[in-house]
């Protein structure tokens, strides 16, 4: 049995960590950029430009990045009792309908800030709906939870397709989509947010989501850290075994725990579907919910990491598109492999500098000690 790794301040935990393997991952993807040609410094002020570089630019980052909030909050909720939902894809398409349904009921009637509640609560049970069947499935038929997720997610694409071609697309329409929903379906863009820094978003739907996916990280980190149901997670995922002890029902913690990832992942639905599309569309989710993986790894499954880790992938997408645009040999595919850099250093090869790290704190507490019995004799 491998020896546990010893315990390390917040600081270096959650934030020298990480930077270490984000710095690691972008030399690697640097040398990547040298052998197709180009330069990397080149293709690093194209990144931070094309993220940051105008206030339409901020506003694509952040819509980018609340859809990441959502699916890696999901991901991070499941994480924490011991589970490890990638079906966040699936949960995110089954939302939609939740989403759809409430704009297609009430988009002509009634304004959006009555619609948006609705789709919320629509969204999250849809998602936790889909959530709960391999939850289920594991805690009372011992099912792998990866196997199930895996397969619900071929399961929500495939029921997609049959809703937009059967069931929600309009008459007389060949587009696998929803009819385009009225004003009440529309969610109010946040550009008076970023116009008190003198910013202007432009066409970017940054759109009101975002200030939801941050109450649903502040929330989380309430459920995770606060209460006797986070209490009960935590322990049945860092040892089933003590939590049984203490009589804590591992099967209600693994359905709960799944059915709350879903709804987050649920969530997710609202920022393409009622903040940029205005409609549903075949594909909405667009890889979010593997994305959220890497964003939960990355952000140490915390909220407070999240936030930042989701930015950071807003950065990439967003950036990434203007490499592609300015540097026409970096493809869109290389940008996809600097993604996937971001997530090798950031999740499966987290702990590559955690010994070494390790060994220079504890020496330097052996340092700190010697120096105090020093002073003390």
């Amino acid at each position: 049995m491998s020896t546990p790794y010893a315990k390390l301040p917040g600081w270096v935990e959650y934030g020298l960590i990480p930077l270490i393997n984000l710095a690691v991952a972008f030399l690697v993807a640097g040398l990547v950029v040298l052998l197709v040609g180009e330069n990397p410094l080149e293709a690093a002020y194209h990144l931070i430009n094309g993220a940051f570089g105008r206030g339409e630019y901020i506003g694509f980052t952040l819509y980018y990045a609340t859809t990441f909030i959502f699916t890696g909050l999901a991901v991070a909720v499941a994480f924490h009792a011991g589970l490890f939902n990638i079906g966040g894809e699936g949960q995110a398409y089954v939302g939609g309908i939740g989403v759809a349904l409430a704009c297609l009921w009430l988009d002509q009637t009634m304004p959006w800030y009555v619609v948006f509640p609705l789709a919320i609560v629509g969204s999250a049970f849809f998602g936790a709906l889909w959530a709960f069947l391999p939850g289920w499935l594991q805690a009372k038929r011992g099912s792998h939870i990866v196997i199930t997720t895996i397969m619900f997610n071929f399961i929500a694409s495939s029921l997609m397709v049959y809703l937009l071609t059967r069931v929600l697309k309009p008459l007389g329409s060949m587009a696998p989509q929803t009819r385009t929903f009225a004003e009440g379906g529309q969610l109010p863009k946040l550009d008076w947010l970023l116009s008190i820094f003198g910013l202007n978003i432009g066409t970017a739907p940054f759109n009101i989501s975002f200030l939801l996916a941050l109450a649903a990280a502040f929330a989380v980190w309430v459920l995770i850290w606060r209460t006797r149901l986070g209490y009960e997670m935590r322990t049945m995922g860092h040892s089933p075994s003590a939590a049984r002890y203490a009589g804590i029902s591992e099967s209600r913690i693994t359905v709960v725990a799944m059915m709350i990832s879903g709804g987050l992942a649920g969530m997710m639905a609202l920022n393409p579907i009622m903040g940029e599309q205005f409609r549903m569309q075949l594909d909405f989710v667009q890889g979010a919910g593997f994305v959220g993986i890497a964003v939960a790894l990355m952000g140490r499954s915390h909220p407070g990491g999240i936030i930042p880790a989701a930015i950071l992938f807003g950065v990439l997408y967003q950036g990434g598109a203007e490499i592609a645009f300015e540097m026409p040999s970096i493809s869109r595919d290389m940008i996809v492999i600097i993604q996937g850099l971001v997530i090798l250093f950031a999740g499966a090869l987290e702990n590559m500098f955690r010994p070494a790290i390790t060994r220079a704190f504890a020496a330097r507490g052996q340092r700190a000690a010697a120096v105090v019995q020093t002073k003390g004799a």
